[in-house]
């Protein structure tokens, strides 16, 4: 077979006809299914663009994006940055954002990576299936983008900018982790966000405006309560996780256009809840498959030996894991684990060893790694994919052990090794590093004082320890207290015993 190009210079006839080589692998020997591809290029200006808007297509504007972007250009002029390759949206179609200064060989490379490795995951697996639309995200941003635009024509730049400033500094906050809402078009959304203007214009009260001041000694049990207060704490289900749809729904304050912007972002923060759940898996996935994609394409003889080093020259950069006392570390590399664990289930489906066979009993030697493989990116995301199949080899390769850090100890215990025992204890510890329910502060509304002061009190349970840094628990809790605009309370307990900790109480009147 000829060469599909020659040389480092491209055009858009040789990017069709290495797209249409590799979907041939692709789709014909991987048995990848996907989205249909999008492939625009962008210059390096329009990359730092995407980079200061979180890497999607539309998005409103907000002053942060621009702060993002003059920091990013500043890094990337004076050669202290480099640039990603390409941006992959997850829609459909999907769209692949490549650059217009990679080589013809980095074009084909992200072509593999993006257009089929990522794209094949957003379509399949179960995260992305059920808590994202790829076919109406898209709509959807164009909406975003023009509300906001609007809000900011009628109300002011610096109105919207508050309430998305107080948005944004909750947003980690604004997503529902057990229990999924349904998913509606960009039409039942558009006629949902009337409906709701409706209601609010039509149950506003006169005695929200008569509500007393903070010195008032209310008591909820009194026959001067409100009415509809007393109907609107029954109503009120608690507590509630989603700070963001919590104050969407109820705060007193809040006009229907801010309600609508958190809405905006809490959709924004849900969509890419998925992508923090499955960042080794994604990236394991389509380094895998590139990986598999330019070695065929190398052994098909449609790449040169010179383009075929320059491509490892890169691959191996990225799944490059630096040692733990290099000033490069800053934790594992999740290119360099998901690609490592892609491949070891490759070889345990094909050449296992006695031990892959005591530790993968359900795959070892079935010899179909592929199949294998496509049923692990559909049904797994992080934390189960290393709690199922990190296996000891892995383990041995990372030269990975278990730490032990108490804060009131004056050095580090070793608790696990590579042994039968201490194989099972880093697995489980490694995972629950991967674990997004675990890493973010568990925060929830748990009372709401309605015939009283209105005050609003949030309860964080404390696990492993871990409490809010002061000066940015105070900060959020100020933006807190500006979209609920009564007093709030926030209480830190301990998870275990659900007793308040010492100093665990924090005010805002």
């Amino acid at each position: 077979m000829s060469l599909l190009y020659q040389g480092s210079e491209w055009n858009f006839d040789t990017l069709k006809r290495v797209y249409d080589t590799v979907e041939e692998i692709a789709l014909g020997e991987l048995g990848l299914e996907v989205y249909p591809t999008q492939i625009e290029v962008i210059t390096a200006e329009q990359m730092l663009d995407a980079y200061a808007s979180v890497g999607l297509p539309l998005m409103y504007r907000h002053w942060s994006f621009g702060k993002h972007f003059v920091r990013n250009e500043a890094l990337y002029r004076t050669g202290q940055q480099g640039l990603a390759y390409e941006i992959v949206i997850n829609s459909d179609p999907c769209i692949c954002y490549v650059m217009e200064e990679n080589s013809m060989t980095m074009q084909a490379l992200v072509i593999a990576h993006a257009a089929f490795g990522h794209n094949h995951f957003f379509r399949n697996n179960q995260v992305f299936r059920q808590w994202t639309d790829a076919k109406g995200i898209l709509d959807y941003l164009a909406f975003a983008r023009d509300f906001v635009a609007r809000c900011e024509e009628r109300h002011g730049i610096e109105a919207v900018e508050r309430v998305l400033d107080a948005a944004h500094a909750l947003q980690t906050q604004g997503v529902n982790r057990y229990a999924r809402r349904p998913k509606r078009s960009l039409v039942e959304e558009l006629a949902r966000k009337d409906e709701r203007r409706s209601y609010v214009e039509a149950m506003w009260n006169p005695l929200w405006t008569t509500v007393p001041g903070r010195d008032r000694k209310a008591d909820p049990k009194t026959p001067e309560a409100p009415q509809a207060d007393l109907e609107g704490q029954r109503q009120i289900e608690l507590p509630e996780e989603n700070l963001l749809y919590f104050f969407e729904k109820h705060s007193p304050s809040l006009a229907g256009w801010q309600r609508e912007i958190l809405r905006i972002v809490r959709v924004m923060s849900q969509y890419f809840y998925p992508q923090r759940q499955t960042k080794v898996m994604n990236e394991g996935c389509a380094t895998y498959v590139h990986y598999r994609i330019m070695t065929r394409l190398h052994e098909l003889g449609r790449i040169s030996d010179g383009a075929y080093l320059e491509f490892l020259h890169s691959h191996t950069s990225v799944i490059s894991q630096p040692d733990f006392n290099s000033p490069r570390y800053s934790g594992i590399n999740p290119y360099a684990l998901g690609f490592a664990m892609m491949q070891d289930i490759e070889r345990i489906c094909s050449e296992p060893t006695a031990e892959d066979r005591a530790w993968f009993p359900d795959i070892a030697g079935n010899g179909r790694p592929m199949a294998t493989l496509r049923e692990v990116w559909a049904e797994f995301r992080d934390e189960s994919f290393i709690l199922q199949f990190l296996s000891p080899k892995v383990i041995r390769d990372f030269r990975l052990m278990h730490l032990t850090d108490e804060a009131d100890l004056p050095h580090l215990e070793v608790t696990a090794i590579h042994d039968e025992q201490g194989y099972r204890a880093i697995r489980a510890a490694l995972a629950a590093e991967y674990e997004c329910a675990r890493l973010d502060p568990e925060i929830q509304v748990v009372a709401v004082d309605l015939p009283g002061d209105r005050r609003l009190t949030l309860e964080h349970r404390i696990h492993d320890g871990r409490r809010l840094d002061p000066a940015t628990r105070d900060r959020t809790l100020a933006y807190v207290r500006a979209l609920w605009d009564y007093p709030v309370s926030l209480k830190e307990t301990d998870a275990r015993t659900g007793t308040i900790l010492p100093n665990g109480e924090t005010d805002l009147d």
